[in-house]
Parts: structure tokens; C-alpha cells; sequence
């Protein structure tokens, strides 16, 4: 049986990828570099680049081009059956990287490269890759006795598997709750919400509507139903995901398996000599200690919780003014925060949705890249998909393809909740030529409808543009080492940057004017509307960003001090944590951390921080184009130049300061979020 992830492929093969497939050849690839690796050891004494580390990128390319298209399928299009090859690959894949971390010989290899008199004349982009590479071999345990080296891997190998069932567990719990309701149910949400949940019945074979826990629908219930009960509901099943609260108690449960994770995440961290594992995690990011980064933390929360408790108390008379209800409990904050706004501004997010069709708002992105970097975006006509919502790009620079990007915009059933942007491809440079760089751009919005185009919410555009500003970090990058091209060896709490800095020109009158479009008539935006939107930019920024810097803080805290005794149990800790910073007081069976992915399933344990740490540079990067004209061209270049096409070749503070001329201020940010400073 030919096996297509075995294959030379410029894109993935994905009509002819089957589960059957993905074992079979990620074993043999691994076997393949594996041997290699040790011949090209043993094939010279005097190593560099072309003889060694060159090939050896070579293989490592080549098993991330099988694996990448069978990791985005199981989150995209999640089965039974590529959900168990995916998983039956993790140990492979994990002893795999323990393999080449801990090889004595290669680590030696790579120091003997860098201790020779040619290091100083690689072009920095090697120079770096070699350097992080001997970091990460010391994190890998390479100087261990043979004993802990073996415990190494399978800790690693143990917190592979559990990541991936705490993912499984949430997407499980989130597909698993639905409801059929009556119209009259859903009194207060808009057509749009509507039409959906109509569809929603009537794809499952149902009377009336259905409902269920996808953002598109959960958030149109918890923001607009005037059913109490309904949102009471909804919240209960949202909030006790994968746990032992709620309508599915006990049978996704992740509070053993948080528990398990972190137990095994802080042996890991002293078996690598570090006092905890948020040490670990700074060994490789910006902060320079678990201090700093608390202290940033608190310093933002002394700056924003004042104003947080004030718009909380607003709220809280807002509602009751209203005589609806006595206490105002956790599903009525959306709601009542939502006719607050309605009230003060005149605006909802449905009111601005009608302006943002998809296909238009994508037009709008694409004129902004170009008119900042010089690029343009064309769509492809046909190519290979996994489904037919997906859409193919490419982006070029003058007449030459410089990148490609997949597009999968819309919610549906069995695919991972979120946004995101991932590796599909990487920029190098191959024995065969250059290899352009190939990214995925997901999202969950709400799909068209019949003959209705997909209607944005401003929301909904801001993540749009903020996943684009993470594929224009992978695709604009000139790095030629896939160690440091686009995204890769760059800090995990300098990479939001260029996210949130493009998510600024949706806030800007001269973007919208273009970005936004009528889906019958084609007119921009109206100017009142813009002028209300804008008014209400700042609309409980301060409660914001409290619930930012508690799920930080959170992070932070539970991987510095777990097993210290300062806490008595997750629970116990995040209780805590809401008390210092939080305004809003979740009920007892809220069981948050049970579906929080970032840190328990994804890159972001004990670096959740990274987005605030992030959004001071990006607020303070955007400033200068304030200053200078937001679609000054030189700016752009330089922003490109400066931070986009470094990737990881350069430390995240000489990238800043290169652009900005100067060192970060917080200032920026603040004024953005319309906090006093």
C-alpha cells in the first residue's frame, strides 16, 4: 500500500491520508532519521554545517511534513479513528525528541561546531539555531546519569499522553451537550443566533432549535436570551466541561489528570536542577525570572483592579435598577454588561455584524498587509482539502509565491474550539531550493446560512486579524534555518506581538472604511456606527483585563509554588487568585481550569502571562505608527524588516528595540485599554 505521508508533497496529500496511514509512517521515518543521524556522526571527525546539521534538518523536515497534516486533521476533522493514530504516534514522537536530546555525541557535535574558529562567520540565523539547539540539549537532560535520563523520557512521554486526552476531554464535553428549545426559549437573541440554531435542527434532524456549547452558539445565549433559566443553563454546562460538576459530571473528568500533570511537570523541573517548573518555562522566554513576572503581573492588576471594581459596581446597579433580579450572578454578566453597552452607546456587536461579511472583512485584511508590507494575496482555485469550507491563499511578493496559507474560518462539530495559526510548512532553505513557508489559519465562526454570507462580529475581526498577525510572522520571514524561520526560536512571550499589533487597524476609521462592506448594499460602515463603535472600545476594559491577569496569575502561581504548601488544592489557589485580582465571584461548581486548554493541553503552561508581557510590546509597537501615519510605508517596512523577517534569529529585545528605538513602556497599553496610568 503506497503511503502518501511518505511522499514529496508541496502541499499535503489530505483526500488520501488515512488513519492507517499516520503509524505505520511516522515509526518509519523515525527509525530512518535515527539511523541517519548516528551515520552522519560517524561518517566525519571535524563536523559543521554542511556535513552535519544541514543533513540533519533535512530529516527533521521531512518527519514534520508527515506529522503536520495528521496533527491539523485531528483537530479539525476529530474521529475515532485518526484520534487513536495520532495518539498511538505521541510516545514515538516523545521518545524520539528525548532520543536526539539526550545523545551525547550529538550534543558534542554541535559544541564542537561552535567552539570552532567558522562559528563567527555562519550567518546569524545558524549562529542562533546553534545556540538555542545546545540550550535545549541541556533541558533535555543531556548531562543526566543513565538512570534520570530514562525517567526524563518518560515523563515527557507521560505528559504527551495526558496533554492530549485533557484536549480529547474537553472536545468530548463540549460536542456531548446540546438542546432542542422553542423560539420563544430564545427571546432577545438576534436573526443571525437564530437562523443558526434553526439550521443547527434541521442538520440533526429536529423541530424547532438546537443549541450547543460551540462560541457561536454559546455566546449569542449568554449575551442576548432574556430566558434567565436558559442562560443559567448554558453557563452550568459551559463552565463544568470535563469535570465532576455539571450535566455530564464525572465523565470527562480532567480533575485527576490536572493533578497528574502538574505533580509530573514539577518533578521534571527539579530533575533538570530547577526549583519549580515556572523556572523551567522562563529558560526559554523573554522574562528573565519568576519574579519579574509576577511582578508585572501585580503591577498591572494595582493599575486596572480599581477601575474593574467600579465598572463591576455600575453593573451590578445597572441591573438591579432594573428590577429583574436580586443578585446578579455569573450567566447575567454578559447579558446585562450587553444592555449596558446598548445603552450608553447605542451599539451591539450585532448591529456591526451586518457590515462585516466574511469575504469582505478578508478583503479589507488583505489590503491592509499590502498597503503595510508590500505583499498581495490570491486565492487559490483548486487544490487538495479536508473540507469544503476551507479555503487555499497565497501571498506574493511582486510576480514570486512567497507563502501559502490554508483558511478554515467556520464552526462546526469535531473540530477543536479557538482560533489559531500553525506550522504547515517552513521557510529553509533545501538541497532542492528553497522551501516557502506554508501556515493554517483556524477559527470557529458562525458559518453562512442558506443564502446569507457569514456575518462577522467586531469581535470576531479582531481575531481574525490577530491569527493573520501570527501567519504573516511564519510566512514574511527571511530566514533560511528552520530552527529560527518564521515563528520558531522565537520567545513563547515575545510571539503574541505581531497578533495583537495587527488586531489595532480594527480600531482604525481610515481600515474600516474598506475592511467593512454592507452584505446587501456594500456600504462601509456608517459614520455614526464607527463613532459609537469607537466610543465603546474601552467598555469594561478595566474588567478585561483583571480576568487576564487572573488566568495568568493563576498559570503562573500554580506551576511556581505547586507542592510548596502555599495552597491547598487548584481549586484553592484559583479561589485565592480571584480574590486578589478578580472582580466577579464565578459559583462554586464553576470548573474553569478543567477546560483551560492553553495551559493544560497546549504551549502555554506557566506562559500564559505572555499575552499581557506581548501586548505591551504590540501597544507600544503600534504607537510608533500613530506617530508616523498607520499606513506609512516605511513604517511598515521596518516593522516587516525588523520584526517579521528575524523570526527567532534575534534575542525578542534587540527585535523591539530595533523597531521602536528604544526600550518598552507600558504606557501604550494602558492608554489603549483606557486605564489610567
Amino acid at each position: 500500500m503506497s503511503n502518501p505521508l511518505l511522499e514529496q508533497h508541496t502541499l499535503p496529500p489530505f483526500s488520501r491520508i488515512e488513519p492507517a496511514h499516520v503509524e505505520p509512517a511516522i515509526r518509519q521515518l523515525i527509525e530512518r532519521n535515527k539511523q541517519r543521524i548516528d551515520e552522519l556522526l560517524a561518517s566525519a571527525a571535524d563536523y559543521n554545517w554542511d556535513n552535519l546539521l544541514q543533513p540533519i534538518e533535512e530529516l527533521e523536515d521531512e518527519l514534520s511534513r508527515a506529522w503536520s497534516p495528521v496533527s491539523h486533521l485531528n483537530s479539525v476533522l476529530n474521529s475515532d479513528e485518526m484520534r487513536e493514530a495520532y495518539n498511538a504516534c505521541l510516545p514515538l514522537l516523545s521518545d524520539y525528541g528525548t532520543w536526539t536530546g539526550q545523545h551525547s555525541g550529538l550534543c558534542a557535535a554541535y559544541q564542537q561546531i561552535a567552539d570552532s574558529a567558522d562559528f563567527d562567520n555562519l550567518e546569524p540565523g545558524k549562529r542562533k539555531s546553534i545556540e538555542h539547539a545546545l540550550r535545549d540539549f541541556r533541558l533535555a537532560g543531556v548531562d543526566l546519569p543513565a538512570d534520570k535520563k530514562k525517567r526524563y523520557g518518560d515523563l515527557r512521554q507521560r505528559l504527551s499522553k495526558l496533554g492530549s486526552t485533557f484536549g480529547e476531554n474537553v472536545l468530548d464535553a463540549t460536542n456531548a451537550w446540546h438542546k432542542q428549545v422553542t423560539r420563544a426559549e430564545l427571546n432577545g437573541l438576534p436573526d443571525t443566533a437564530l437562523a443558526s440554531a434553526q439550521h443547527a435542527a434541521v442538520q440533526a434532524g429536529q423541530e424547532g432549535y438546537r443549541i450547543n456549547l460551540e462560541f457561536p452558539s454559546l455566546s449569542p445565549v449568554l449575551n442576548y436570551c432574556d430566558n434567565r433559566a436558559l442562560r443559567e443553563e448554558v453557563y452550568t454546562a459551559n463552565c463544568t466541561r470535563a469535570s465532576e460538576q455539571g450535566p455530564h459530571a464525572g465523565q470527562w473528568d480532567n480533575s485527576g489528570l490536572i493533578v497528574e500533570i502538574l505533580e509530573l511537570r514539577t518533578e521534571l523541573a527539579k530533575l533538570l536542577g530547577f526549583n519549580n517548573y515556572a523556572e523551567l518555562s522562563l529558560a526559554t522566554k523573554m522574562a528573565q525570572s519568576t519574579e519579574s513576572v509576577v511582578d508585572f503581573l501585580q503591577q498591572l492588576a494595582e493599575q486596572s483592579l480599581p477601575q474593574a471594581e467600579a465598572e463591576f459596581r455600575e453593573l451590578d446597579d445597572f441591573a438591579r435598577a432594573r428590577g429583574e433580579l436580586t443578585q446578579l450572578e455569573a450567566w447575567d454578566i454578559s447579558y446585562y454588561s450587553e444592555k449596558l453597552r446598548q445603552e450608553r452607546y447605542q451599539v451591539s456587536q450585532e448591529d456591526i455584524r451586518p457590515f462585516l461579511p466574511a469575504d469582505k472583512a478578508l478583503l479589507g485584511l488583505f489590503e491592509v498587509v499590502r498597503r503595510l508590507y508590500g505583499v498581495e494575496v490570491r486565492e487559490v482555485a483548486s487544490f487538495d482539502s479536508y473540507h469544503p469550507s476551507v479555503k487555499l491563499f497565497e501571498l506574493l511578493r511582486g510576480d514570486d509565491v512567497v507563502a501559502r496559507f490554508y483558511l478554515d474560518l467556520y464552526a462546526r462539530a469535531h473540530k477543536r474550539g479557538g482560533a489559531w495559526m500553525d506550522n504547515c510548512r517552513v521557510r529553509r532553505q533545501s538541497s532542492e531550493g528553497l522551501q516557502i513557508p506554508v501556515a493554517y489559519l483556524v477559527c470557529n465562526f458562525t458559518p453562512p446560512v442558506d443564502d446569507k454570507p457569514a456575518l462577522l462580529t467586531h469581535t470576531e475581526l479582531t481575531t481574525l486579524f490577530h491569527e493573520f498577525g501570527h501567519g504573516l510572522h511564519h510566512m514574511l520571514t527571511r530566514q533560511t534555518v528552520a530552527a529560527v524561520s518564521g515563528i520558531n526560536g522565537v520567545a513563547w512571550d515575545a510571539v503574541e506581538l505581531p497578533s495583537q499589533f495587527l488586531e489595532n487597524w480594527c480600531w482604525e476609521r481610515e481600515a474600516l472604511a474598506f475592511i467593512s462592506g454592507h452584505w446587501e448594499t456594500g456600504e462601509p460602515l456608517p459614520k455614526d456606527l464607527l463613532d459609537k463603535l469607537l466610543a465603546a472600545r474601552n467598555f469594561q476594559s478595566g474588567m478585561m483585563m483583571v480576568r487576564q491577569l487572573e488566568f495568568s496569575l493563576f498559570d503562573f502561581r500554580l506551576h511556581r509554588e505547586w507542592g510548596s504548601g502555599s495552597f491547598d488544592s487548584v481549586q484553592g489557589l484559583l479561589d485565592e487568585v480571584r480574590q486578589l485580582v478578580g472582580v466577579i465571584t464565578p459559583p462554586p461548581f464553576n470548573r474553569f481550569q478543567n477546560a483551560f486548554t492553553h495551559i493544560f493541553a497546549g504551549g502555554y503552561a506557566a506562559g500564559y502571562y505572555s499575552y499581557k508581557w506581548a501586548e505591551v510590546l504590540s501597544a507600544d509597537a503600534f504607537s510608533r505608527f500613530e506617530e508616523e501615519g498607520i499606513f506609512n510605508a516605511a513604517t511598515g517596512a521596518d516593522f516587516r524588516k525588523e520584526v517579521l523577517e528575524v523570526g527567532g534569529s534575534r534575542e525578542p529585545m534587540e527585535v523591539f528595540v530595533a523597531f521602536r528605538g528604544r526600550a518598552p513602556s507600558i504606557k501604550p497599553l494602558l492608554r489603549h485599554c483606557g486605564i489610567a496610568g
